[in-house]
Parts: structure tokens; C-alpha cells; sequence
């Protein structure tokens, strides 16, 4: 059957969608109905085990619960539910995605304090701490873990780690980094982690998710602004059945099925991991040989998405990006307000051999 799965014309090479495997693309060539025992048990119970167990060390009292929509979605749904009207939210921002947390609650008219870095500097612990100080009103800290405005990744190990000392709820953005960096909710002090079906994983869009403390969840009853984004009506109704309150994708949910197996089949998270860090070292490596400067230090940096700075002051990134999708490659442009840059990603089905192969076309695209 997978001899007849068309081959993609190009690599995806951006933070998700990205490009999926053919066992991933297959998985969704069959129909499936809402109420069956065969799609919520079968399929949708067991994506919510295999993600808690992907998130925690030990997964006793974390739940995992699948939402209709993009990530952004999962986020809004998280921050309107875990967060009431009397709480406050701190949220540490680096980028485009921690601003648009702060858009979400300014939207649900809930209390928020934005402590801003710029886009190339990492959220500083001194900064929360003093932050956490000031203000004793502040009941939540969220924070993104790798912003791809830039790719850098943030130390949420060390800032949760402070929230919590603090005694604060902690809410991570991880949308671009689980499954394909490391991490363990209980360890790190996460109470709740918000994703989504088309990033490390490697499946496709469609819906996201919000790994939680069942403790923490159950006490969100009628906090929701939004009545289609209530992560708690959605738990309460997910959690004995595998049923969604509203239609789910049913296609793209076997195929993050399928996807999660796929990860496991290669190793679990540290493979993923060490395949993605190989690919970005050669990315780096390459694109420096052709005169490509990365805008973040190595310390900094990602395994999951590259910012570079033009080469030159009239660099044509349009251009560059049709004649490198015309040889089988899909960038993405720069998204950081402070340098003109592009980006390359290099999750998903991507493998080295893809990289050395992408940095010989952008080679052939100069000398053209």
C-alpha cells in the first residue's frame, strides 16, 4: 500500500507543518466514526497514555487532553482554563509566540504582567525572581521553550525551577520542542504543557494537546472564557471514553497515532533528539562555509529551527526561496524585527543526507 503514497515535491524545512513519513501519510487513507470503541479506545486513548508517558518520569497524576485546532488553539484553551479571573499570569516573552500569550489573556480581559527580553536573549532568572518579588499578586508563570521567532531555546529548567520555588503554577509552551528535546514534567515542575500533532511528533495538523496535573485540572471547573475552548469540560468528557465533545479530526488522529509509533520505532525522544542536533550541527556547519551567519550563538541555539542573516544588504530572499523550492526545498522566512534573516528547520522526516543535499543546492543557487 505505501508504494502508492504519492512522494512529496519538496522538503518542508519550517517549524511544522513539516514533512511526514509515508507510514504517517498512509494511516490517514481510512475512514473513521466518532462514536466507535475502535477510534476513542483504540486510537484516542491510547495517544493520551503514550503522551503521558512521553512528558513524565513517572506519569501517575498527569492526563493528557487532545483539543480541535492548531497549537495556538491548545494554548488559548490552556491559559482560558487554568487560569480564573482572580488569578494573575507572568509571562516571559523572547518572541512572537510569548506575545501572543499575552494577546490571549489581554483578550479574555484576565490580569497579566509582561516581562519582555529581546528576540536573541534567553529569559533571565535574576529578572523572574525579582519579578515574582514585586508583585506577590502573580499566581502563574508561562513561558515558551523554544521560540521559533529566532530558535532559540529557553532554560525552562532553571525557570520553572525558580516559579516554583515561589510556589507558582508553571505553564510551558512546548510546542516546537516536545518530543524532539528531552524533558519531564514532574521533574521540572510543569503543571501544565501545551503541543500540538504537527511539530516533533511528526504528524500532521490538525489538533493540539495540553499534558496537565490532574490535581491542578480538576480544580479549573467554570473558569473557561470560551465555551469550545474549555480544557476542563474537555477532560471530563475525554478521560472515561476517548470521546471529544465535538467532532474530532478522526484522520489526522490515526496519523499522530501512527507518528507516535514511528518515534518510538526510532528510539524514543533522546534518538529523536540526537538526529535533529545533527542535523542542525551540519546545517550550521555548511551554511557558514557558504557565507550564511547564524543571528543566535551556539549556546542558545535550537536544535529545531536556524535563523541566518542575509549575506548581503540586497539579498533576495524571495528569489532564494522560489528557486530552492524549485530544487525540492521549503524555507521559511525570518520573523525576528531586529535583522533581516531566514530560517531553515530541520525537524521532521529530515535527515542528514537531506542536509548535505540542501547546503550542495544553496551552493549551485549561489554560483548560479
Amino acid at each position: 500500500m505505501l508504494e502508492h503514497i504519492p512522494e512529496n515535491p519538496y522538503l518542508l524545512l519550517t517549524p511544522g507543518p513539516l514533512s511526514t513519513s509515508k507510514g504517517v501519510r498512509a494511516a490517514m487513507l481510512r475512514d473513521w466514526c466518532t462514536w466507535d470503541e475502535d477510534y476513542n479506545q483504540g486510537v484516542v486513548q491510547d495517544i493520551r497514555r503514550r503522551l503521558v508517558t512521553l512528558a513524565t518520569e513517572n506519569p501517575t497524576g498527569y492526563t493528557a487532553v487532545l483539543m480541535q485546532g492548531s497549537g495556538s488553539f491548545g494554548v488559548e484553551a490552556c491559559l482560558g482554563t487554568a487560569v480564573s479571573p482572580k488569578d494573575k499570569v507572568l509571562i516571559l516573552a523572547n518572541g512572537a509566540y510569548g506575545l501572543r500569550m499575552a494577546q490571549f489573556l489581554q483578550t479574555m480581559g484576565r490580569p497579566y504582567t509582561l516581562l519582555q527580553f529581546p528576540e536573541t536573549v534567553q529569559p533571565d532568572v535574576a529578572a523572574l525572581t525579582a519579578a515574582l518579588e514585586q508583585d506577590p499578586a502573580i499566581t502563574h508563570v508561562a513561558m515558551v521553550h523554544c521560540e521559533t521567532t529566532t530558535g532559540i531555546l529557553n532554560p525552562i529548567e532553571d525557570l520553572a525551577a525558580c516559579a516554583k520555588s515561589f510556589g507558582k503554577t508553571v505553564m510551558v509552551d512546548a510546542m516546537s520542542s516536545f518530543g524532539g528535546i528531552p524533558l519531564a514534567m514532574d521533574r521540572l515542575g510543569i503543571d501544565f504543557l501545551v503541543s500540538s500533532a504537527n511539530k516533533c511528533i511528526q504528524g500532521v495538523p490538525g489538533f493540539s494537546f495540553v499534558l496537565a496535573r490532574e490535581d491542578l485540572l480538576a480544580q479549573c471547573q467554570g473558569n473557561a472564557h470560551s465555551h469550545s475552548l474549555d480544557l476542563y469540560d474537555q477532560w471530563k468528557t475525554m478521560a472515561p471514553t476517548g470521546k471529544w465533545r465535538f467532532t474530532s479530526p478522526t484522520h489526522v488522529v490515526r496519523a499522530f497515532q501512527q507518528a507516535l509509533v514511528e518515534l518510538e520505532q526510532e528510539g524514543g525522544v533522546a534518538a529523536r533528539h540526537a538526529r535533529y542536533q545533527e542535523n542542525q550541527r551540519l546545517l550550521s556547519q555548511g551554511m557558514a562555509s557558504l557565507g550564511f551567519l547564524p543571528l543566535l550563538p551556539e549556546a542558545c541555539q535550537s536544535p529545531i529551527i536556524t535563523s541566518f542573516r542575509y549575506p548581503t544588504p540586497d539579498f533576495d530572499f524571495l528569489s532564494f526561496y522560489q528557486r530552492m523550492k524549485q530544487r525540492g526545498f521549503v524555507l521559511y522566512p525570518g520573523k525576528i524585527s531586529q535583522a533581516d534573516t531566514f530560517r531553515i528547520g530541520n525537524i521532521g522526516q529530515v535527515f542528514p543526507q537531506d542536509i548535505h543535499t540542501l547546503i550542495h543546492t544553496i551552493r549551485d543557487i549561489k554560483e548560479m
